[in-house]
């Protein structure tokens, strides 16, 4: 094969594996806050009424009389919007869902990513500790299977040696 030609296929090889991935599911907003939820818990005041696109792990789901409550440990999302759960944790916060959900739709650990609107805080707690969790009053929301967390990431590694791997 031609220098060139080699040159010229390692672009167009990273361009085909980069258009495996998924698009965003949902389009940002004017106006769509790119804090984390631990800033918005220090003056949630600043930010209530804006737009945000939050995705995390779920912690819990509480069901009371007219809505649910999902509380989530923040990750930041890659750009398909699917929480990134190998980086550090960016807060907590509560994803306030009209109506009842099912919580074996929403289980304790599965990633989820919501679309809606900061509506305040809620002083809490995790274990012994106070916490302040930012609100969001959810307009959509999905919870990702485990296929559609891996879709468009290879499994091609590069190194050198040998090694063994199992999955």
């Amino acid at each position: 094969m031609q220098p060139v030609a080699r040159f010229l296929l390692a672009p167009l090889a990273l361009l085909a594996l980069a258009a495996c991935a998924p698009a965003p599911i949902y389009q940002p907003a004017a106006g769509t806050v790119a804090a984390a939820p631990f800033e918005v818990a220090r003056s949630p005041e600043r930010f209530a009424g804006q737009p945000v696109i939050w995705g995390g792990r779920i912690v819990q789901v509480k069901n009371l009389a007219d809505h649910s409550e999902v509380e989530l440990l923040a990750y930041p999302l890659d750009s398909s919007q699917r929480p990134k759960a190998n980086d550090s944790g960016n807060g907590r916060f509560i994803a306030v869902m009209s109506g009842y959900v099912e919580p074996l739709d929403y289980p304790p650990g599965a990633m989820m990513t919501v679309n809606g609107r900061l509506d305040g805080s809620r002083a809490g707690k995790v274990g012994q500790a106070d916490y302040v969790f930012p609100l969001v009053g959810v307009a959509q929301s999905h919870v990702w299977t485990a296929a559609e967390m891996n879709k468009g990431r290879n499994n091609v590694n590069f190194g050198v040696g040998v090694g063994v791997g199992i999955r």
